[in-house]
């Protein structure tokens, strides 16, 4: 509750200027929901705080919903569910190419852009009592990989098959998970959110912990089978206790909505974001990366017309391919 009172402290004094007439906005609905994730993880967070920064500026009802994650996030969009997903463009290409576990042969063709959000780097967490201090570590032991649906839920078992670790795979909400670990139900808790990530943050307080990505040997072998996720460094002093950082892979997150959404609604939320970094900034530290200039992160995904008028705007040069 601490986030949404300070999203809707920063909104509360963040004015916009709107670049619509009133009656520009006869076709907004009066409330619309954001998918985020489980509580715990960035993407909660995130989204609750954009959420109250739409509801005190543009008018609008806005609520951030725990859902299952990216892969859950893009069919509640695509089917209209949801107004507004957070994803990670890994789940949301297989979704747009009808290859999402969730609903498989169904191509997501209303999936829009809206905005870059930051990278998701992949790290893990385990009491230093357990040994595990690398991913070879997690080899037969009790593994939690978050939500199904989520990012990590998809992306952690691809890492482990590609580095040849075979453990005891289970699903849990990242408080959850994080709970697990400290009762000694399971072993680590992989997960993919935005450094720092608030629940590894607080086992990290509370108990000696081992949090890490990938050597660099692992790290190679991973970007070479899977070219959908970048290297990334965590940078040190991101947990208590770990002043160095370490290396890891990472995959981009937009918001995205449903070709649906009005013109001018895409506009004005896109605008208010990419205006509102230090606002943003109050929400989550993630946000550094919330800017303009990295519209280009997206490769595959059309801009909603509303977005594409903004970014326009500003000088943001979007390929023809995703002004669709």
């Amino acid at each position: 509750m601490r986030f949404l009172t300070v999203a809707a402290t920063v909104a509360a004094t963040f004015s916009l200027s709107p670049a619509f007439a009133q009656d520009d906005r006869a076709d907004w609905p009066s409330s619309l929901t954001i998918g985020t994730a489980s509580q715990g993880g960035t993407y909660f967070i995130y989204g609750t705080g954009l959420a109250g920064l739409i509801s005190q500026n543009l008018g609008l009802n806005a609520s951030g919903e725990v859902t299952g994650g990216p892969v859950q996030n893009a069919t509640l969009v695509e089917t209209g569910d949801h107004q507004i997903g957070l994803v990670t463009m890994g789940p949301a290409y297989e979704a747009w190419t009808g290859n999402s576990e969730l609903a498989p042969g169904v191509e997501h063709k209303a999936l829009r852009a809206l905005f870059p959000m930051y990278q998701t780097p992949f790290e893990a967490v385990a009491l230093q009592s357990s040994g595990i201090a690398d991913v070879t570590d997690m080899a037969g032991k009790r593994v939690s990989v978050g939500p199904a649906g989520g990012t990590a839920a998809t992306y952690w078992p691809r890492f482990f098959e590609v580095l040849g670790v075979e453990a005891t795979i289970s699903y849990a909400g990242a408080n959850d998970a994080t709970s697990q670990v400290k009762d000694g139900l399971i072993d680590a808790f992989a997960f993919a959110a935005g450094v720092p990530i608030s629940a590894f943050a607080q086992i990290a307080a509370e108990n000696p912990v081992n949090i890490f990505g990938f050597t660099e040997e692992q790290r190679a072998q991973i970007l070479e089978a899977m070219p959908e996720v970048a290297a990334f460094e965590v940078p040190g002093g991101m947990y208590q206790g770990f002043p160095e950082g370490h290396g890891t892979v990472a995959m981009w997150n937009f918001a995205i909505t449903h070709e649906d959404m009005p013109d001018s609604l895409a506009y004005e939320i896109t605008k208010l974001v990419m205006e509102g970094n230090e606002a943003m900034m109050q929400i989550h530290a993630t946000s550094a990366e919330t800017l303009p200039e990295n519209a280009d992160k997206n490769t595959f995904l059309p801009y909603h017309p509303g977005a594409l008028q903004y970014f326009d705007e500003i000088g943001i040069e979007i390929p023809a391919e995703l002004r669709g």
